[in-house]
């Protein structure tokens, strides 16, 4: 009897500790994903106007691989530090791209030419991205599946016309179940997860962003946070991702 009290209470103090684990690793009290993240020995960043001016030799010096840099939104706006981010992480040692977000108010051929304008050639780059993900109140209110799928596959065949690779997604699990689930499987899949090691959809992920609340050295933004991502992978997989067209 004695046994079984003991067993009882070790089971029900470990359930309260995984609980209590859980509502902290919710409320970003604590981190868990950085720990899994370490598995992987290709890292990086991705940024944008939030970071504010970039000293990329600081920034590339601690311990990155890559960087993804925003460009353009939609079919008409281009991010305010795209050029300067662009130039300054171009003399760097770092795998840079130009990542896109996806509107859902624009057609997808147009918002595909906008970003080949304003980028131009992404020769000895990282693939294109594009940012899908939910804005306003489109997560409470989303699109007609059709539609989405209509312009995103639109757009996503024009860049790979123009770079000759396949562009990545990169998607939120809403919007992956939503939209990006069964049809664009034979993407890259970027999956933003800052709570546990994202699970193997489909092919599995290429890229994960396990931290929107990381602090670094080398920018003055409003943003004090920086996004950290992996790549599942080695340098040499990474390779497969730079475009080798003019």
């Amino acid at each position: 009897m004695v046994k079984k009290r003991t067993i009882y209470l070790i089971l029900t103090l470990i359930m309260l500790m995984i609980i209590v684990i859980g509502i902290l690793v919710l409320q970003k009290k604590i981190k868990i994903t950085p720990v899994f993240a370490g598995r992987f020995e290709i890292r990086g960043v991705d940024v944008s106007h939030y970071q504010g001016t970039i000293d990329w030799p600081i920034l590339a010096g601690q311990d990155l691989d890559f960087a993804y840099i925003k460009a353009t939104e939609g079919s008409g706006h281009v991010d305010e530090c795209f050029a300067d981010n662009w130039q300054e992480a171009g003399k760097t040692d770092l795998y840079i791209g130009a990542y896109h977000f996806f509107s859902f108010e624009s057609e997808g051929a147009k918002q595909a030419q906008f970003y080949i304008d304003m980028v131009g050639s992404l020769h000895g780059k990282l693939a294109p991205v594009v940012d899908v993900e939910f804005y306003g109140d489109k997560g409470s209110n989303p699109p007609p599946k059709d539609e989405v799928v209509k312009q995103l596959r639109k757009m996503l065949e024009t860049l790979e016309e123009r770079y000759q690779v396949k562009p990545v997604i990169y998607t939120t699990y809403q919007v992956y179940h939503h939209y990006i689930r069964e049809e664009f499987m034979d993407y890259p899949l970027w999956i933003r997860n800052v709570y546990y090691q994202p699970l193997a959809a489909g092919n599995g992920w290429t890229f994960w962003q396990y931290s929107d609340t990381t602090v670094l050295e080398g920018y003055q933004g409003s943003e004090q946070y920086i996004d950290m991502n992996v790549f599942r992978g080695n340098g040499e997989e990474l390779q497969k991702y730079v475009v080798q067209c003019e």
